[in-house]
């Protein structure tokens, strides 16, 4: 690093757990973000702003006016624009020296398979259930960790799924899923804004932590919180051995 990232990464590098050689891990690290509504805003801000040296946003919707409330990377000139892009523009102005490339567009198949094998860390932004199945089916079968956070109303979920891990969980085994998954969207239940900043400030500092080598990450936990109380529940997550995604990993390991 030269003087000018030196200072700019300085607090970080004064915590003893991370230092100048985490702050290198993050620089050269690469994280996918599958989504860049609420959770993919806040947490690509700081993804940014921290110095990962490549960020992949993947999103194919435009930006409307009832994002606003929440998708903090927006601004109301983007309403009508791709929000990747848009995110794309607010990360290089926060961070020009952080790789930013989009996918503007829904990612599955091959497309998703080869960007999550490119990735270090995968963070799963996304608002239905069949994208999440498939992110957490690619990075099983590539063993990326992933990262996954869900907010709606005022309940939220974060979770971190590592296939690295012996014995772990992965998505799967916390949702099974079936033909009759519903999909529960802001459009139609609502979301208190500051939840989505909460979750996705929280997945970014899991896949800091996982790209740095540093504190113990979310793997093989849950953590629930409901923001009308304010009140956090931590759950263990076991692995299912009858998984159809990761039950026959332990034999691979």
């Amino acid at each position: 690093m030269d003087d000018t990232q030196l200072l700019r990464y300085s607090r970080h590098i004064l915590l003893n757990e991370l230092g100048v050689e985490g702050q290198e891990k993050i620089r050269a690290g690469r994280v996918l973000l599958v989504g860049a509504g609420g959770l993919g805003s806040p947490a690509s801000l700081y993804l940014a702003a921290s110095g990962v040296g490549h960020i992949t946003l993947c999103d194919g919707d435009a930006a409307d006016l009832t994002n606003l409330q929440r998708q903090i990377a927006l601004r109301t000139a983007d309403v009508g624009r791709n929000k990747a892009e848009a995110t794309r523009d607010v990360l290089r102005a926060i961070n020009p020296e952080v790789n930013v490339d989009v996918v503007a567009e829904r990612v599955s198949g091959s497309l998703l398979e080869g960007l999550v094998a490119a990735a270090d860390v995968v963070l799963d932004c996304s608002d239905n259930f069949s994208t999440r199945h498939a992110v957490n089916r690619a990075c099983v079968q590539h063993r990326k960790p992933l990262v996954s956070g869900a907010a709606i109303r005022f309940d939220a979920q974060i979770a971190v799924f590592d296939p690295r891990k012996a014995g772990g969980p992965c998505y799967e085994c916390l949702y099974p899923e079936t033909a009759t998954d519903e999909e529960v969207r802001c459009a139609v239940m609502g979301v208190f804004s500051p939840l989505v900043g909460i979750v996705g400030a929280t997945q970014a500092a899991e896949a800091l932590k996982l790209l740095a080598g540093m504190g113990r990450s979310l793997a093989g936990r849950l953590l629930i919180l409901n923001a009308l109380t304010m009140e956090w529940q931590q759950l263990t997550l076991p692995q299912d051995p009858h998984c159809k995604v990761c039950g026959s990993l332990s034999e691979t390991h």
